[in-house]
C-alpha cells in the first residue's frame, strides 16, 4: 500500500505556474512604475535642461557670405568681381533614405550616380556634403526644390569681365575665393571678404524657420583700384596679338608706361588665356611674362651704354668713334656690325646700331663704373612693382666679367633683362635721368609729385641728349623709321639679338625689340615691346616690334589728349607747358640743335611735317 507524501503532480503545476504569473505580473508593473517615475523626473525635474536641449537641436551657426573685393582699371572699369551663385549640398543620411531622389538630382547635376553613392556611403556620418558648387542661382533652385535632403548654400564666384585681356595681370582665384595668381595673389589679404556667422532655428528639413542672433558680422574685401587703362590696354592686346600672329611668334610682351608717374598703363602678353574658363587653362600659358620673362636685349641697350660714358666724361657729344673696319677682335672673338660704318659720332652710333662703336665707348669704362651705372638704370633687380614670380634679370657682377663680357655688354649681351626692367630704364631718359618708381596701382597725386623728385642715376643733360640722338632712330635715316608716330616727335630704339642656348646662340631664332619715348618734345609716354622668335615676314625690331609701338602710342597719344608736336599754337614762341602749368622751353630744344636734328621752334612744323613724308 503506498502512501502520499506531498501534493499531486497537477497541483504542484498549478501553483508553479501561478507564481510565475504573479512573477511576470510583478516585473511587469515594477517597470511600468519605473517608466511612470522616470517619465514624473523628466518633465518636473529636468523639464528645463530638456527644453534647452531640444532647442539645441536645432539651433545651427551659419556662415553669412561676403564679397571678395573687386579688382579695377583706374578710372573703376571692372576688371574682376564677385557674383552670387549657389552650392548645391545634401544630409547624406536623408538623401540616401531617397535613392530615386538622388538619381534624380545626379541626373540634372551631370553627376555619376554610382560614384556619388559610394561617395556619401564614405561620408554618412556627416551632416554637410557639397554635391556642386557654384552653379546659377535660378538653376540651383530648379534643381533643390522639393527634394528633402537637398539644400543650398550662397556663395560667391569670381568673374573676369575682360577674359583674355587682362588675365596675366589679374590672375584668377580658385573655387574657395583663394587668389593663385597675379594681383588676386598679392593682394590677398586685402581683397579677402570676411565672413559673418549668425545662430538661427532650422526645420528638421534643413529650413531657417527662425533668426536668433548675429555673432561675427559679415565684411567685404576691399578694392583694389589698378594703374591700368582699360582703353589702352585693349589697344595694346590686340595690337600684341595680331604681331604675334602675322609674324609666326613664338610669344611676346608689351608695357606702356606713363613717363611722370611711373604707372604702369597697360601690361600685356601672348600666349593669353581666359581665366573664366579655368577648365582649358594651360599652365604655361598662366605667367606673366612681361615681368616674369627674361631674354637678352640685344642693340636696346646701347643708349645705356652711351649714357655711362657720357656721365663720366669720357666722351661728349661731338665725339667720333672709328668703327673700321666693321669689326673687332676681342679675345679672339669678333665683334661685327653689318657693314664698315666707318668714323660715327654718338647720335651716328645709335642710329647705325653699331656693335664696334658701342663696344670700344663700353670698353673705355672701367668695368665696376659700367657696372654700378647699369646698375643704377635698374638693370638686375626686380621693376618695384611687388608682383607674384617676377624676375630680377641677369646681370653679372663686374668681378666675374671677362673681357669679352665687357665689350659684348656694351650691346646688349651677356646680360638678361624683362621688357619692364627695359621700359623702366628708358623712363630714366624720359624722366631727365631720374629713376621712377613703377606701381601697378593708380597713384594719387601726392605721390606722383614724390616720384618727381626720386633720386636721380643720370645727369640731366646726358638724358636730354639721348633723348635728342634717339628721335634720330625713328627718323629716315635710322633702324625703327616704323615707330613714328604721325603729328609727334618719336624717339627709342631697336633690338635684335639672337636667343642663347648652352655653349652659343641659336642660329635663326631671334628676339625682336623696341623701346621708345613719346612725345620727344615733352614725354608722357613710355613703351618696350618684345616678339619671341618671329618666323615670318622678318625678325629684325625695327619690322617686328616697331609697328605694335607706333599702332599703340598714335592711339594712345590722341586718346590722352596729347596735343601734336606740329600745332601751330605748340611752335608758337618755341614753347610747351611744364608739370606744373607754367611755360618753359621744351627740353628737347636744348639739345636738338647741337645734334642737328630738327625741334618744335619757329619753322618746326614745316620741318616736322616735310621729315615725316619722307
Amino acid at each position: 500500500m503506498k502512501h502520499g507524501t506531498g501534493m499531486p503532480n497537477e497541483a504542484r503545476q498549478a501553483v508553479f505556474l501561478n507564481a510565475r504569473h504573479y512573477f511576470v505580473l510583478l516585473v511587469l508593473i515594477s517597470l511600468l512604475a519605473g517608466l511612470v517615475a522616470r517619465a514624473l523626473y523628466l518633465q518636473i525635474v529636468e523639464q528645463d535642461f530638456l527644453a534647452s536641449q531640444g532647442v539645441q537641436r536645432q539651433i545651427r551657426t551659419i556662415e553669412t557670405p561676403a564679397y571678395r573685393g573687386a579688382i579695377l582699371d583706374r578710372f573703376g572699369t571692372p576688371l574682376a568681381i564677385s557674383t552670387p551663385v549657389d552650392s548645391v549640398w545634401v544630409n547624406p543620411q536623408e538623401i540616401l533614405a531617397n535613392l530615386g531622389a538622388l538619381q534624380q538630382i545626379s541626373a540634372e547635376l551631370e553627376l555619376d550616380y554610382r560614384a556619388t553613392v559610394t561617395m556619401l556611403k564614405q561620408r554618412a556620418s556627416r551632416e554637410f556634403v557639397y554635391l556642386k558648387r557654384q552653379l546659377e542661382p535660378d538653376f540651383a533652385r530648379q534643381v533643390a526644390s522639393g527634394i528633402e535632403g537637398v539644400y543650398l548654400q550662397r556663395e560667391y564666384n569670381r568673374y573676369y569681365p575682360a577674359g583674355e585681356v587682362v588675365s596675366h595681370l589679374v590672375g584668377f582665384t580658385d573655387i574657395d575665393d583663394q587668389g593663385q595668381e597675379g594681383l588676386e595673389l598679392a593682394y590677398q589679404d586685402w581683397l579677402r571678404a570676411q565672413p559673418g556667422q549668425h545662430r538661427v532655428i532650422r526645420n528638421r528639413r534643413g529650413e531657417v524657420v527662425e533668426e536668433l542672433a548675429q555673432v561675427t558680422a559679415a565684411n567685404s574685401g576691399n578694392d583694389v583700384y589698378t594703374s591700368i587703362d582699360m582703353r589702352l590696354q585693349y589697344i595694346a592686346y590686340r595690337s600684341l596679338a595680331r604681331a604675334i600672329k602675322y609674324h609666326a611668334a613664338k610669344a611676346g610682351s608689351a608695357v606702356l608706361l606713363d613717363a611722370r608717374s611711373g604707372e604702369v598703363l597697360a601690361i600685356v602678353n601672348q600666349p593669353s588665356y581666359n581665366p573664366n574658363r579655368r577648365s582649358t587653362m594651360a599652365a604655361e600659358h598662366q605667367r606673366n611674362r612681361a615681368l616674369t620673362d627674361v631674354f637678352e636685349p640685344g642693340s636696346a641697350i646701347k643708349p645705356f651704354t652711351l649714357a655711362a660714358a657720357l656721365d663720366r666724361g669720357r666722351y661728349y657729344l661731338g665725339s667720333r668713334i672709328d668703327t673700321s673696319p666693321g669689326y673687332l677682335i676681342v679675345s679672339g672673338h669678333p665683334v661685327k656690325d653689318i657693314r664698315n660704318y666707318g668714323v660715327l659720332d654718338m647720335p651716328g652710333i645709335l642710329r647705325k646700331s653699331s656693335n664696334v662703336g658701342a663696344s670700344r665707348i663700353a670698353m673705355s669704362l672701367q668695368r665696376e663704373e659700367m657696372w654700378q651705372s647699369f646698375r643704377d638704370y635698374g638693370f638686375g633687380e626686380p621693376s618695384g612693382v611687388a608682383f607674384p614670380g617676377e624676375s630680377s634679370g641677369y646681370f653679372r657682377h663686374f668681378d666675374q666679367w671677362q673681357p669679352l663680357d665687357h665689350a659684348t655688354m656694351g650691346f646688349g649681351y651677356g646680360m638678361s633683362l624683362s621688357i619692364t626692367q627695359l621700359a623702366r630704364a628708358y623712363a630714366v631718359i624720359a624722366n631727365q635721368g631720374r629713376l621712377p618708381e613703377l606701381s601697378l596701382l593708380r597713384k594719387e597725386p601726392a605721390e606722383i609729385r614724390d616720384n618727381e623728385i626720386s633720386r636721380h642715376v643720370m645727369k640731366t643733360a646726358t638724358a636730354d641728349q639721348l633723348l635728342a640722338m634717339l628721335t634720330e632712330v625713328v627718323g629716315p635715316k635710322g633702324t625703327a623709321q616704323q615707330a613714328a608716330a604721325e603729328g609727334y616727335l618719336i624717339a627709342g630704339k631697336t633690338g635684335t639679338a639672337r636667343k642663347s642656348i648652352a655653349g652659343g646662340y641659336r642660329k635663326d631664332d631671334y628676339v625682336a625689340v623696341f623701346a621708345g619715348i613719346a612725345p620727344a618734345s615733352n614725354p608722357r609716354l613710355v613703351m618696350a615691346v618684345m616678339i619671341d622668335e618671329p618666323t615670318q615676314n622678318g625678325y629684325y625690331g625695327g619690322v617686328v616690334a616697331a609697328p605694335v609701338f607706333q599702332e599703340v602710342i598714335s592711339n594712345a597719344l590722341r586718346i590722352l589728349d596729347v596735343p601734336p608736336d606740329d600745332l601751330p599754337t605748340l611752335a608758337h614762341n618755341n614753347e610747351v607747358r611744364g608739370h606744373d602749368g607754367k611755360h618753359q622751353f621744351s627740353r628737347y630744344d636744348s639739345v636738338a640743335s647741337a645734334v642737328g636734328i630738327r625741334s618744335t621752334g619757329p619753322g618746326a612744323r614745316d620741318r616736322n611735317l616735310q621729315y615725316r613724308q619722307q
